[in-house]
């Protein structure tokens, strides 16, 4: 199969691409700029961009299969012209479709592709384990973490895991029609994070409650618009049930058990020393 891999630099994006390659598939990678997408050896890149659909023909020419994002790579705006990307896509001959998706409801794109003739899956992940990241710098220097809600839950997913269930949708059957929500293992609380964080890492680390102005404002320096932060603020303040609540998602889909929190932190010990 020839797939196309939209976001092919992300968080799920690129263990994509390296899972649709490690199992013999032709893989094209969408990205605005293939001088520095860096991608791994074997995947094609491809000069494009979701949020301009004449820009797709070429990317889509010839592929079975794509995977798409819902929002704009280039400031993560959602996406409103989906009705163009799904015309593009049938026009081109794609016959599947894997979804990701990325908020409470559904997106323009997420309406125009079930509306639509194509073979298509949705992939909800909840909260994806490397954003922990955040809090890299702070631990790196300080040894302390500063966030809000310590007591909010998360059953917080390995991002190879979303791209792991994303690639099975792609490459076999079984999946249309399906809406997969993807979580890891545990559910944890943020406080939670913090003490297995320091549990790997094999020092204290300690958390620094911010109220929720303080984190708010954060937010707002760190660029995030007014519908990021009311988003960030939905799934924080007061977690909705479906992202605190372990699924089966992954070893049904997959085969095998979702990954821990623990190994997502052994895999990632580098980036907090």
């Amino acid at each position: 199969m020839t797939i196309l891999v939209t976001g092919a630099t992300g968080n799920v994006g690129r263990p994509l691409v390296e899972r649709l390659l490690a199992a013999g598939h032709r893989v094209r990678a969408l990205t605005r700029d293939p001088a520095r997408a860096n991608l791994p050896e074997g995947a094609r890149a491809v000069a494009g961009n979701l949020a301009d659909a004449g820009s797709l023909a070429a990317a889509f020419e010839g592929v079975t299969a794509a995977h798409l994002i819902t929002f704009d790579g280039a400031d993560y705006s959602p996406l409103a012209n989906g009705p163009a990307i799904v015309a593009a896509a049938v026009e081109a001959g794609v016959r599947r479709v894997t979804v990701l998706q990325g908020g409470l409801s559904r997106s323009p794109l997420e309406e125009a592709v079930a509306a639509s003739d194509l073979e298509w899956t949705f992939v909800g992940p909840v909260e994806f384990m490397s954003n922990v990241l955040e809090w890299a710098g702070s631990v790196k220097e300080e040894g302390v973490v500063r966030d809000g809600f310590p007591e909010a839950r998360s059953a917080m997913v390995h991002d190879a895991d979303i791209a792991a269930v994303a690639a099975a949708a792609l490459t076999s059957g079984g999946h249309a029609g399906r809406e997969y929500v993807v979580t890891g293992p545990e559910v944890f609380t943020t406080a939670d994070k913090v003490r297995v964080l320091g549990e790997v890492l094999g020092r204290e680390i300690r958390f620094v409650e911010l109220s929720r102005e303080q984190i708010t404002a954060e937010w707002r320096r760190q660029g995030y618009s007014e519908e990021d932060v009311a988003f960030f603020l939905a799934v924080r303040a007061d977690t909705p049930e479906v992202g605190r609540t372990v699924r089966p998602t992954v070893e049904q889909v997959t085969g095998r058990p979702p990954r821990t929190f623990r190994q997502w932190i052994e895999e990632n010990a580098a980036a907090f020393s």
